[in-house]
């Protein structure tokens, strides 16, 4: 079946949303705009802060920049639909937004890891092999990596967003979730849908088990590292230098892995909804608090910048 014929089936989608609960609409709008504004704020000042102020100018605070950015883009693909939905009660998602937004999200979650990836890389260059740095992560190095993230996000992306779409949707148009997402639109498709099960588990295996094992090889070089450091203070100063992009590594892998590798039939739509919500909006919050409350240099960036030196 060809994808124009896809479309005279279904054109368009009903998002059951976080809750039918009438009392809960406004609340959860205006936690989420909070969340939004914040995720907003937060990640693009980083952007700016990084690009205005030539201290920032390293491999680190450039792939932070991209991570930012990326957090900005995931979220923003996702978050104003779910607002507008508890603001005007409209749940209805067209298919060629839903597929849209489901290839924005994938491919900048895809980005996402192959960019903490190198992060872990650079962490690795600057603790293990602190004199060869600045020759190690050369800018043209830097670009290169970030190229790859973004052609590897948006390649991977195409693919599964090419093989769902191409899928008979016949059964229902109501998808149990607040956003297009994979396993809950496989549900309503009349199509045999192993192909796609098998590729969305074969390439997510593949992206998630490389960088996994980037950052797994980089952080063991480090603690070996730091192991052999004799001096405290030279402990606490190189485990400080990654501890940031530690935590943030733990918390997006963790959530990735419990929500898309597990079979289809142990998805819970409650617990998917909640698990949904923090990687989709609460993690780009938290990631430019992570990364800067504790970061002496982009702290005194925003010092500087704020006084206008």
């Amino acid at each position: 079946m060809t994808f124009m014929e896809n479309r005279s089936e279904v054109n368009e989608f009903i998002l059951t949303g976080l809750t039918d609960a009438p009392e809960l609409q406004v609340p959860l709008f205006v936690m989420f705009t909070f969340i939004y504004l914040i995720t907003l704020v937060g990640n693009l000042g980083i952007v700016a802060l990084i690009y205005s102020e030539s201290c920032l100018h390293t491999a680190m605070y450039f792939f932070l920049s991209n991570i930012s950015l990326v957090d900005f883009g995931y979220c923003s693909a996702i978050t104003p639909k779910v607002m507008a939905g508890l603001l005007t009660g409209d749940k209805v998602i067209s298919y060629n937004s839903c597929a849209a937004q489901l290839f924005f999200f994938g491919a900048f979650v895809v980005t996402e890891s192959f960019l903490l990836a190198s992060m872990a890389y650079d962490c690795h260059a600057a603790v293990c092999k602190p004199l060869h740095y600045t020759t190690t992560m050369t800018s043209t190095v830097c670009t290169y990596l970030a190229s790859c993230a973004y052609i590897c996000g948006f390649m991977t992306s195409s693919m599964v967003i090419g093989n769902i779409f191409s899928l008979s949707f016949c059964r229902s148009n109501i998808v149990h979730h607040f956003f297009c997402d994979i396993p809950p639109l496989l549900v309503l498709s009349c199509s045999d849908i192993h192909i796609t099960e098998s590729l969305v588990f074969i390439l997510g295996s593949l992206n998630t088990c490389f960088t996994i094992f980037v950052v797994f090889t980089s952080y063991l070089l480090i603690f070996i590292t730091i192991l052999n450091i004799h001096s405290v203070e030279g402990r606490q100063k190189a485990f400080s230098t990654c501890a940031s992009h530690l935590t943030a590594v733990s918390i997006f892998y963790g959530t990735i892995i419990f929500m898309y590798f597990q079979p289809s039939s142990s998805h819970s739509m409650d617990s998917d909804k909640v698990v949904s919500v923090f990687y989709t909006m609460v993690i780009p919050m938290l990631n430019p608090l992570v990364y800067s409350l504790r970061n002496k240099d982009v702290k005194n960036a925003f010092r500087k910048a704020v006084r206008g030196q």
